[in-house]
């Protein structure tokens, strides 16, 4: 199989080379056949709106890892996209990432997004799994060793400090220092009390000095988790520069789709949300086509404080969902009217986007080898079997 693919673009060099403003989109494996074909025909659709890149994530354990690759082989050899693999050393061996990658090379897909990952559902703590890499600096390490500078690397950060380091504070924002008080997270519990979240100074230090040792072991960029105050992308925009950390910092923006999942992944990930928008949130919620529409207007609005703000791209979540997305991008002129219009059809085929996390289509690698990554949802993930089985 070797020689039978050309070798992609690295997204490193694409993004020294191509001006400010550029955006690309991120999916997830869907689990279900239908809704993989109805996502394969997103991507070629949205790939008319030019994006510097296209992103697949992997399920914990490795629990998509035939499905993920692919997709990203399939945007990158069948739809001419630049493709981008998430690969996570959660809950899985050392020798799992290693055929991962040697399936990607195999296929010249030649850009990794190094990631921990999260704890399989059901588990409140990450932890190693024995034979495996404790954290993304292996898996960056890892990489550079055993394959050079073949692959384009980029790694997470966190402009609010990790969920896991993210805590209830005692004394309100008053006993927050000045840098805390701008990334905080001021909530009510189920009470109507006031609950103060924060990432404190000395824990958020420890995370820009992790952030630079990945960078120095070989990440060439780095996308953001989710954040939904622009003043604190461009905050950690500026500390990452007094940490010696030069490489691009891309914004990853949460396309807001729905009142529910604005609500899920703002209190999964403990964001901090700027004054009066959960109150537009709530005033949206009386319709899809309302809360898109505001999912809209907030994101043209963040999307234009970033870019002024100096932010060299945007990196959309997309949820695999295209109206938000488009919208927001036509909003900020990035896009034209005929290429919006292309995308017209929005998001009818929403139900079919349900993530995989951990249940594949039986679909194979071009090679016809099984990823040994690619494990029975009821070994990857225990808790989401028990769901499954409940949904069906």
């Amino acid at each position: 199989m070797a020689g039978t693919y050309a070798d992609d673009a690295k997204i490193a060099d694409l993004v020294a080379k191509t001006s400010p403003g550029w955006f690309s989109f991120e999916y997830f494996p869907p689990k279900t056949e239908e809704g993989v074909q109805k996502l394969r025909n997103r991507i070629v659709r949205m790939k008319a709106l030019k994006p510097l890149f296209t992103d697949f994530t992997w399920g914990a354990g490795g629990s998509t890892s035939e499905l993920t690759l692919q997709l990203t082989s399939a945007a990158k050899n069948e739809f001419g996209c630049v493709a981008n693999m998430h690969l996570t050393c959660t809950n899985q061996k050392s020798e799992m990432c290693g055929e991962a990658l040697d399936a990607c090379k195999a296929v010249g897909v030649r850009n990794i997004v190094a990631l921990r990952g999260d704890p399989p559902r059901g588990q409140e703590k990450w932890t190693a799994t024995e034979g495996g890499f404790t954290c993304a600096l292996d898996l960056v390490k890892y990489m550079r060793e055993k394959y050079g500078d073949y692959f384009s690397i980029s790694v997470a950060g966190y402009p609010e400090g990790h969920p896991d380091n993210i805590e209830a504070v005692e004394g309100g924002v008053a006993a927050l220092t000045e840098s805390e008080k701008r990334r905080c997270r001021v909530a009510k519990d189920e009470h109507g009390a006031e609950v103060v979240s924060v990432c404190r100074d000395a824990n958020f230090k420890k995370e820009m000095e992790y952030l630079k040792e990945k960078v120095d072991a070989g990440a060439q960029f780095v996308i953001t988790q989710m954040f939904l105050d622009p003043q604190v992308f461009l905050d950690f925009v500026k500390t990452c520069k007094e940490y010696g950390i030069n490489v691009p910092i891309v914004p990853g923006i949460m396309c807001l789709n729905n009142f529910g999942g604005f609500q899920r992944m703002t209190n999964l990930c403990k964001t901090r949300l700027p004054q009066g928008l959960l109150e537009r949130a709530e005033a949206a919620n009386t319709s899809d086509d309302a809360f898109k529409a505001f999912g809209i207007e907030y994101g043209t609005e963040m999307c234009k404080a970033l870019l002024d703000g100096g932010a060299v791209g945007l990196h959309f979540y997309t949820l695999n969902l295209e109206r938000v997305v488009v919208g927001t991008l036509k909003g900020l002129k990035l896009i034209t009217e005929e290429q919006a219009a292309a995308c017209e059809g929005g998001d009818k085929d929403a139900k079919f986007m349900v993530s995989a996390q951990g249940i594949t289509t039986g679909t194979s690698l071009p090679a016809g080898k099984r990823l040994p990554g690619n494990r029975p949802l009821s070994e990857a993930d225990p808790e989401m079997a028990k769901l499954v089985q409940e949904e069906k």
